[in-house]
């Protein structure tokens, strides 16, 4: 099925070689002490003897690069001059502190950071068949999303892994990562577009010699979410030690935890899901809350094997046999059985408590399974002892899957009351019209399983060093770098709903015989199917449904970069010398995507009908035919075209009198094929005071981020919802919801100001370091578009613009639809502080060995986001804890570590929250509920605490063993109550697997 899509893999691995030319190294030194990065940490010399606390960096080769010198590039800038240090705060992760998180994928540990929020991984977008980013892992600072934090590696952009543009963290080769830099600040002016809330920077050790290794085994309390970690890294030197090879491979296998079932069945024995719902009672104005807080809430328009929904018959449900039975309603409701179906005593389209299982939220998977394998070599030629030329090629594969919910479920079927397949006893009590309001979770259906699998190709070629110039030693660096990431994503057991209707619809034919009524379908291989009970299938009846060949769609993502930068001295003032760093980029961004007929409609060439996909003329041929995973086709490309120049000007040269003090800036103009020209700048400075240790520096910049290749040109995708509310008749009614792009946007501009103090080890203290950073982020022209729900809901308020943009009066939901598309309508505003500290402490007690105690902290003061749309009102969504900004969040790690052996203890917390800001708190006496101010009982959301424990034991210079114990105290995740019975989890913030075991052993010789 795949080959008709994707191309040989020997034409694309061609192209690539062809296209290959040079690439950079932006890291000349691999190691540096952490203060000269702005993060907070103990020196060097102390740190190289412990393993490292989040922001220390470790000097894992002493032995340098050509062209390298006591110089250092500081990620948050351009310039690479003795001394210099950038205004803009950096949090640096060294190798020792990755190893002691001994995590399956290297993103985990990073994620932990305070100021990384909303980042995406394996726990993330489970419930999902549509949106590409299952099992992708990638980075948020400050809540901002991922499309606007920079993820590099060694300086260098990394072909997306998802139309988004975001790289994928699983492709990366990270046995030989020496050190990750956080950049918490707007760094457009110096990287480019999508570095408005910072930069994630990948630094591996380019002279790695000799042959290491990890192998690592996980397994969670609850014996699942098994997992396997092999990695292999070997390095040599050659030809004089002029020519250096490494190669690195690994591989990496997370079970994932699997569904549950429905009601609330948690997997393996977890017992903390509680189908927590915002329920809506449809009253505003009678001095209650119009929303309430519950757990335990029932949908009550559909059950496990099928509930008669309105009517005279209303609340008649059917067992695993197929008998009729009356429903229990929770909240003692009474069906109204009427048209309506609405149950008396009940909130609107729930109750609590009673039957609760035909659910289906618990039934998704909690955690991606994910498989990835990664390759890397890079090969360098010192032409001289100042200047290298090099080639690296980065070949891996992460393959994924996961569940959405289970069955199919269907709230709004209408059934005839001479369907052969229903009970006597309830066909005889039919009423006059002949048909009924039926839904059913269809458990009798296998469940859906989605499986996409991401492949990256990329080449980089470069040289980089230094030369004389003009009296001066200028360093350089230029690369070519082209990838490629091809994504396939295979989604099996999904249902065709047109087909559904049609096997439900049975009647008998002249012979007795029960068979589909439509005469179209049955000649297309329709079987009638019993939706009365717990039937299974006949195999012939669920290919009709269920064909083998689901949803399937191809991606193909290029991504060509040509870049070359110079950095040196100009010239000398008496403050001291003024450094430069100029260059320039060219960048093109292409995709390709192509899908099966059924999802995508029926154009000509591959999307046609073919053996794989045969025809039916009960389909619609625009598409959208699938239950859910209605790719489609399409295609998009922009290039961009930039040049930068940075300055660091010394201001003031008195390290005896008034301190020294330098102006770092830098302006860059970008030229975006699709929007034009825009220009970003950067003014900040730091001032080393007369205090001992104590250091000023505050920055501000304006940043962009150009809209990417998705929201330019998304291929449309459809997706079918069985149980989307119609606020103009407080109704469930199916749609479908189209997701589309918008060609006409354009960047989105960011001003970031920062203000911060250091106090880097003083005199009177050395092991101690102390941060303290400002932060003020706003965004205009903010790229978003509205959820299928808030835009009907805003129309019927009275946004009347959007009310062009869906349809819900279809017969039986018949054309319904709503479209989701990005605009350039909105705006955010945060603002906030981090706190950085650490302490070193030699021969702690007068024990052998060192103690490092260390602690980040964010605080967000306010995340606000105003829609720009009438009638509408700016959220707060800080220490909102379904979401990704909680009020406070902080990481604390203590590690004692001598020669024999090391103990690493961290602790993670975040505040208690809200469900939304939005909410107004009431029992009595409420005001009136309106969109902008809901009222509502309960409004909390408890913070969480976990407890991590590793140590390491070293048999050998080159053999250590460890072990490492995520959430000791397994703390179960706090409900995330959702307006549907979905799951009422936040896995951005709160740990859903429990506590987790992992053990293994390094090699190093």
């Amino acid at each position: 099925m795949k080959s008709m899509f994707a191309e040989p893999l020997m034409a694309r691995r061609r192209t690539a070689v062809l296209r290959a030319s040079l690439a950079p190294i932006l890291a000349c030194a691999l190691a540096l002490p952490a203060a000269a990065q702005e993060a907070v940490g103990p020196p060097a010399d102390q740190a190289t003897q412990a393993p490292a606390a989040p922001g220390t960096s470790i000097d894992t080769n002493a032995e340098q690069a050509p062209g390298a010198s006591s110089d250092i590039v500081v990620t948050g800038s351009r310039i690479q001059s003795s001394g210099f240090t950038a205004p803009t705060p950096t949090t640096v992760i060294g190798a020792e502190q990755i190893q002691a998180n001994a995590q399956p994928n290297i993103f985990n540990t990073i994620a932990q950071l305070p100021s990384l929020q909303g980042s995406t991984g394996v726990t993330t977008g489970t419930n999902s068949t549509s949106s590409g980013t299952q099992g992708l892992s990638s980075f948020s600072l400050r809540g901002l999303g991922t499309i606007r934090t920079l993820t590099l590696l060694d300086g260098q952009r990394v072909v997306g892994a998802n139309v988004t543009g975001v790289p994928d963290i699983s492709q990366f080769p990270q046995l030989l990562i020496d050190r990750v830099d956080v950049v918490t600040g707007g760094a457009s002016a110096s990287y480019g577009s999508d570095a408005v809330g910072g930069v994630v920077n990948f630094i591996t050790n380019k002279r790695f010699t000799g042959l290491k290794g990890n192998v690592q085994g996980g397994i969670s309390t609850y014996g699942d979410d098994e997992s396997v970690l092999v990695q292999l890294a070997a390095g040599k030197s050659f030809a004089n030690d002029r020519l250096h090879l490494i190669v690195s491979g690994e591989y990496a296998h997370e079970e994932g935890i699997g569904p549950g079932g429905f009601g609330e069945d948690a997997p393996a024995g977890r017992d903390w899901y509680t189908t927590a719902t915002i329920v809506n009672r449809g009253i505003t104005n009678d001095g209650r809350p119009q929303f309430n807080y519950r757990e335990h809430a029932q949908a009550y328009q559909y059950t496990l094997y099928g509930l008669i929904n309105n009517g005279p018959l209303q609340g008649t449900a059917f067992n695993r046999d197929g008998q009729p039975f009356a429903f229990q309603y929770g909240s003692n409701g009474v069906p109204t059985r009427n048209n309506t179906g609405n149950v008396a005593g009940c909130y609107v389209g729930f109750c609590i408590g009673g039957d609760l299982s035909g659910n289906v939220g618990i039934g998704t998977t909690l955690k991606s399974g994910l498989d990835r394998y990664n390759g890397y070599g890079r090969v360098g030629f010192d032409i001289d002892a100042d200047n290298e030329i090099y080639a690296t090629v980065n070949i891996s594969q992460v393959d994924s899957n996961n569940q959405p919910n289970p069955g199919a479920a269907q709230s709004s079927l209408t059934m005839r009351c001479d369907n052969p397949f229903l009970p006597a006893s309830v066909s005889a009590l039919c009423p006059a019209s002949g048909t009924f309001g039926y839904g059913v979770s269809n458990a009798i259906l296998p469940n859906i399983k989605v499986e996409p699998s991401r492949k990256q190709y990329r080449f980089v070629a470069g040289a980089n060093g230094k030369v004389e110039a003009l009296g001066q030693d200028w360093r350089y660096d230029a690369y070519y770098e082209h990838g490629e990431n091809i994504t396939d994503i295979t989604v099996s057991n999904m249902l065709i709903p047109r087909r559904y209707l049609r096997a439900i619809d049975a009647t008998r034919d002249a012979s007795g015989a029960i068979v589909c009524r439509d005469p179209v379908a049955r000649a297309g291989g329709c079987r009638p199917i019993n939706i009365f009970g717990g039937t299974p299938l006949s195999p012939e009846a669920l290919a009709y449904l269920q064909p083998a060949n689901g949803p399937f769609q191809h991606t193909r993502q290029t991504q060509d970069v040509a870049s070359a930068n110079i950095s040196g001295n100009a010239f000398s003032t008496w403050a001291g010398p003024i450094s430069v760093a100029l260059g320039a980029e060219w960048r093109h961004e292409f995709y390709r995507v192509t899908a099966d007929p059924y999802g995508n409609g029926i154009l000509t060439g591959a999307t046609a009908y073919n053996a794989d996909y045969p025809a039916d003329p009960i389909f619609d041929n625009g598409g959208g035919n699938w239950y859910a995973g209605n790719y489609r086709a399409g295609r998009g490309a922009y290039s961009v075209l930039e040049s930068y120049l940075e300055l660091n000007v010394p201001v003031l040269n008195d390290p005896d009198g008034a301190g020294t003090a330098n102006v770092n800036l830098a302006g860059r103009a970008t030229n975006y094929s699709t929007s034009g020209t825009v220009y970003t700048w950067k003014v900040g400075g730091t001032w080393d005071t007369p205090l001992d240790g104590f250091r000023l520096r505050a920055v501000t910049s304006r940043d962009v981020r150009a809209p990417n290749l998705s929201e330019l040109f998304a291929a449309p995708i459809s997706v079918n919802v069985p149980n989307f509310t119609n606020p103009f008749n407080n109704s469930a009614v199916a749609i479908s919801q189209n997701t589309i792009g918008n060609a006409n946007l354009v960047p989105e501009t960011a001003r970031n100001t920062e203000l911060g103090a250091v106090l880097s080890r003083p005199e009177w203290l050395p092991g101690l370091s102390l941060s303290f950073d400002y932060y003020h982020i706003k965004i205009k022209d903010v790229i978003s578009a509205l959820g299928a729900q808030q835009l009907v809901n805003y129309c019927q308020q009275g946004v009347t613009q959007l009310c062009g943009a869906f349809f819900l009066d279809g017969p039986g939901g018949t054309g319904n639809f709503v479209n989701v598309q990005p605009f350039n309508l909105a705006s955010i505003k945060t603002e906030g502080f981090d706190i950085e500290a650490s302490y070193q402490m030699k021969q702690p007690l007068g024990l052998p060995g060192s103690f490092t105690v260390r602690g980040l902290a964010t605080h967000v003061i306010n995340f606000v986001t105003d829609l720009g749309l009438p009638n509408t009102v700016p959220i707060d969504s800080a220490g909102v804890n379904t979401g990704a900004t909680p009020s406070w969040k902080w990481l604390a790690t203590q590690t004692y570590a001598q020669d024999e052996f090391s103990l690493f203890l961290q602790q993670r917390w975040f505040s208690d929250g809200v469900f939304g800001s939005q909410y107004v708190v009431c029992d009595t006496n409420c005001p009136v509920s309106t969109a902008n101010a809901p009222t509502i009982d309960f409004n909390k959301m408890d913070g969480a605490f976990y407890f991590d424990i590793g140590g390491t034991y070293n048999f050998s210079t080159g053999l250590s063993a460890y072990f490492k114990v995520d959430n000791l105290f397994n703390r179960d995740p706090t409900p995330s109550p959702q307006t549907n019975t979905g799951v009422d989890i936040n896995p951005q913030l709160y740990d859903i697997i429990g506590r987790v075991f992992r053990a293994g052993v390094r090699f190093k010789f």
